[in-house]
């Protein structure tokens, strides 16, 4: 797995360093997305063109849209018909789709006569094409919609949960969300209700996405929290939430920002602005209209004095300091600024 790197901007354009602030790619493209499974995206003649770590543009074909590498495949749209190149940019699944998905658990879903089935890596069939729509394999299953309703199907393609849905997502390890009406709740692998469709479908939001074994829950405009066993270790209570990370979350009461453990118990007070996500072991804290970083204990490590921090990525995190860019490390140190 290569070292991570981190996006840069000079005079308007983009590039990349490393964990020691080196330049390896040098700011040259007018947009640029950050690097995921070995690739980035960065904008090259109008399209968006991935890039690898070395800095190499994948340019033997030009798409008019490349998704992300999943299973050292990429789905790659030419007109309006899909296709799939590999981590050399070579075409193996030709142009041929309606539409198509990420390859996962060696299955993507693909579209051809209106109808969507499976392929495998060399774009055979290996469930044939007959939902109305269907996602990703996870855990063994993949949700698929039929008559309207959705359930979900194995890897045989054989029916493992009914169609009884409105909507459902592929399963976040033995947990997946399904929708009825404008309300979410959880099942398991046997289709089982873990938790009856009763929270609130925010849009923008991630709806019943897992971090850190939570997922964050609405009802009635208050924020909580359920597990993976469909409890309630967190009812909602407090005005906003944010995800956990590394045991904590972010809540808002009375206008103020602090963090709860998973039982729910106060642990930082909420004295803060606004707050953000522990990693690292620190989180991004606003206070007087700055952001600074405190650790688990609520004491400042990096003190307040930025316009905007983002959360600590393998080691370094991103600022915005007089306007201008600035990486820095756990202890405070910059690693990067732009010139």
């Amino acid at each position: 797995m290569s070292a991570p790197l981190y996006k840069i901007r000079a005079q308007g354009r983009f590039g990349f360093i490393n964990g020691q602030g080196e330049v390896v790619i040098e700011p040259q493209y007018l947009e640029a997305e950050d690097f995921y499974n070995g690739f980035s995206r960065v904008r090259f003649n109008e399209k968006l063109v991935p890039m690898d770590t070395m800095g190499r543009l994948l340019l033997k074909h030009l798409f008019n849209f490349v998704g992300f590498f999943e299973e050292s495949l990429a789905r790659a749209q030419l007109v309006n018909r899909w296709g799939y190149i590999d981590r050399r940019g070579d075409l193996v699944v030709d142009i041929q789709y309606e539409d198509a998905g990420d390859f996962s658990e060696g299955l993507a879903p693909a579209r051809k006569s209106n109808r969507y089935g499976f392929i495998g890596p060399d774009g055979a069939w290996k469930i044939r094409s007959q939902f109305e729509a269907a996602r990703e394999f996870s855990a063994g299953l993949a949700p698929v919609q039929l008559v309207e309703k959705w359930g979900y199907i194995d890897q045989e393609g054989e029916l493992a949960i009914a169609p009884q849905f409105d909507d459902c997502q592929s399963f976040q390890g033995e947990v997946a969300v399904v929708r009825q009406g404008k309300l979410w709740g959880l099942i398991n692998r046997h289709g089982e209700l873990l938790a009856e469709p009763q929270f609130e479908i925010q849009e923008g939001y991630a709806n019943g996405e897992f971090f850190d074994g939570m997922a964050i829950i609405i009802q009635d405009g208050l924020y909580g929290f359920i597990d993976q066993e469909g409890e309630l270790p967190i009812p909602p209570a407090f005005a906003f939430a944010g995800d956990f990370g590394e045991g904590l979350a972010p809540v808002e009461q009375h206008g103020r920002f602090g963090y709860i453990d998973k039982a729910g118990s106060i642990v930082i007070p909420p004295r803060f602005e606004d707050a953000g996500l522990f990693a690292n072991g620190l989180a991004q804290v606003k206070a007087n209209g700055h952001w600074g970083y405190i650790d688990r204990g609520g004491e400042w490590r990096i003190p307040p004095k930025y316009e905007g921090a983002l959360p600590f990525r393998d080691g370094l995190a991103l600022l915005a300091y007089q306007g201008r860019w600035r990486y820095i490390d756990a202890l405070g140190q910059v690693v990067w600024e732009e010139s």
